[in-house]
């Protein structure tokens, strides 16, 4: 019986896991990270205003596995063997395989001077409670609101859920009469915020910020963070909270392997989600650096695009077929507000903006119900 190995219980492992049972009932599909959960990222955006909380974010995965024939392996990955035919865990375990996939998400960069100062709401549910009791806590004040990226890889970045973020901290304020004691101001090193989204998005996202009465401080590069304040090469601003989203590089663990890495520190992929140069090894979502546009997202979305890519071409290359399935390049998101929502798509040929509304963020919310139902 071949003996497959999935590193992580994202969007990107799950997928994984789905299309190799619905292609083979038989091969034997073991799946390592630390806890047989899943962390249901989409959601955290509502957690500050007290919309969601920890049983619409954590997703035992338990009932999941049992029904698929999984077996799951709780540990921490700390590198690779023999050519990546066997998996280090932190706790001496070793994991053999015959096939390889990583989808063991990315890394945020925190290197910034001062960062400890900020939140970044994406490291999970603590992270957002904390966002939560502090905004409770607070009788005014300023809030700052913000994103960077990998300057070595563009697209490792995740600038949605800052929007997100500061468009539902703004709803939010509003309904509970606060809005006048707080200074909202969105920051980025870029010119042009979102512009992965595409031009249309770009100026959509400044004309509500400029709506909401928020101020931006935009196109300058972070020099540091303190307990109260945001300081770029062009100037600095009063900040009570600050809450960033760093780019994102691989994994610690990627060091102790002799897999190709990007210049940003990704996986090498290839447009089959095989790392380059390695014998059954494949990558899906924020752990790899995959051939396509720049402005290609680093998202849920994706990374069920590409792990689906993966697992199908992982069969092939078991049973001795070349690789032929590759993934479609897409970027589809709703920008939510906590009552409206706005939906951007971006494909290779074109894209669609929807102006904000409240249907698009009910939409928002089944689709969250909707997709989980298949894991709980």
């Amino acid at each position: 019986m071949k003996k497959i190995t999935i590193i992580g219980s994202g969007f990107a492992g799950l997928t994984a896991v789905r299309t190799l049972r619905k292609k083979d009932k038989t091969v034997e599909i073991i799946l390592i990270s630390p806890k047989a959960e899943l962390v249901y990222m989409p959601s955290l955006i509502w957690v500050p205003s007290g919309a969601a909380g920890k049983k619409d974010i954590i997703v035992s995965l338990d009932n999941f596995f049992k029904r698929l024939n999984v077996h799951h392996v709780a540990g921490k990955v700390v590198g690779l063997e023999n050519d990546g035919r066997v998996v280090l865990l932190e706790n001496k375990t070793r994991v053999d395989n015959d096939a390889l996939i990583i989808a063991s998400g990315g890394r945020f960069i925190k290197k910034l001077a001062g960062i400890e100062n900020a939140i970044t709401p994406c490291e999970g549910l603590s992270a957002v409670e904390a966002i939560r009791d502090r905004v409770k806590a607070m009788e005014g004040g300023n809030i700052a609101i913000g994103f960077a990226s990998n300057p070595k890889e563009p697209s490792a970045m995740r600038g949605g859920p800052m929007f997100e973020f500061l468009f539902g901290l703004d709803t939010q304020l509003r309904q509970e009469g606060r809005r006048d004691k707080f200074n909202l101001t969105f920051f980025t090193p870029a010119q042009k915020p979102g512009a992965r989204l595409g031009e249309k998005a770009v100026k959509g996202l400044l004309n509500e910020m400029k709506k909401r009465n928020i101020t931006t401080h935009l196109g300058n590069k972070m020099k540091k963070f303190e307990a109260n304040k945001v300081i770029t090469e062009g100037g600095e601003f009063d900040a009570d909270l600050i809450l960033f989203m760093p780019g994102m590089t691989g994994n610690q663990w990627f060091d102790n392997t002799e897999l190709a890495r990007s210049e940003g520190g990704l996986l090498k992929a290839d447009k089959f989600c095989q790392v380059e140069g390695a014998d059954k090894v494949f990558v899906a979502g924020d752990s790899g650096s995959f051939p396509g546009p720049e402005w290609m997202p680093k998202q849920a979305h994706m990374a069920d695009l590409q792990a689906e890519a993966a697992a199908n071409n992982m069969l092939d290359a078991l049973n001795g077929k070349p690789a032929s399935h590759t993934f479609k390049i897409e970027l589809m998101c709703i920008v939510d507000s906590n009552n409206k929502g706005i939906y951007i798509q971006r494909t290779m040929t074109g894209g669609l903006m929807l102006p904000n509304c409240r249907l698009l963020h009910i939409a928002k919310r089944l689709f969250g119900w909707w997709y989980l139902r298949q894991y709980r």
